[in-house]
């Protein structure tokens, strides 16, 4: 018997995941989550051999969780909205075995979950294709201005900070612009949360 634990934060969603997996022979679930606090808590709690998990939860997201779960036996596949290239590269980081996306049909959930437990990993094949037509273009520097940016820090704060030179904060904030294709500051958060390039 496959024993689940499910994370997702939309109630309706939930129970209605929970029901068609307990329809399965092979699938028991033994808990659900409303967030990724309590998936930790239940996994710790059942030790369940499969996690489903939301992205985009309070308290604590899917991702955040999945890290935390890296080093536990338990499998984690996240289920999720979003095909954003940078939520997929950290969701492979911390070692998810799959990531689906939630229009998927629900019986290749259950087919995904068998596979998994045979030791292989399944990515939807949406998500393979972006993840490498879409690479984070920022260097490590600029990715530190732009989190300085989406904290309210200005200019001088943002130099204070990184111990540089308001003008060189200046000339990363406009490249940062320049590859990502928009005209201000706001505009560049917004695409950069947009990508899931925020770590």
């Amino acid at each position: 018997m496959i024993r689940i634990v499910i994370a997702e934060d939309q109630r309706l969603l939930l129970g209605a995941l929970g029901s068609l997996l307990d329809l399965e022979e092979d699938m028991q679930v033994v808990g659900m989550a409303r967030n990724g606090e309590e998936v930790l808590k239940l996994v710790k709690e059942h030790k369940p051999d499969v996690c489903i998990m939301d992205i985009e939860m309070p308290v604590m997201n899917g991702l955040e969780a999945a890290e935390q779960l890296k080093t536990d036996p338990c499998k984690v596949i996240i289920l999720t909205t979003f095909a954003r290239a940078g939520y997929f590269e950290r969701a492979r980081a911390a070692g998810v075995s799959g990531y689906l996306l939630k229009d998927s049909p629900s019986e290749e959930l259950a087919n995904m979950i068998r596979v998994i437990m045979d030791g292989r990993k399944v990515y939807d094949p949406e998500l393979v294709e972006l993840a490498y037509s879409e690479v984070n273009p920022l260097t490590a520097r600029e990715e530190q201005v732009i989190k300085l940016i989406a904290e309210g820090k200005n200019t001088q704060e943002i130099a204070k900070t990184l111990f540089l030179t308001t003008g060189t904060v200046r000339n990363y904030v406009s490249v940062i612009l320049d590859k990502l294709h928009v005209s201000n500051r706001i505009e560049a958060i917004t695409k950069f949360k947009e990508k899931g390039w925020f770590k």
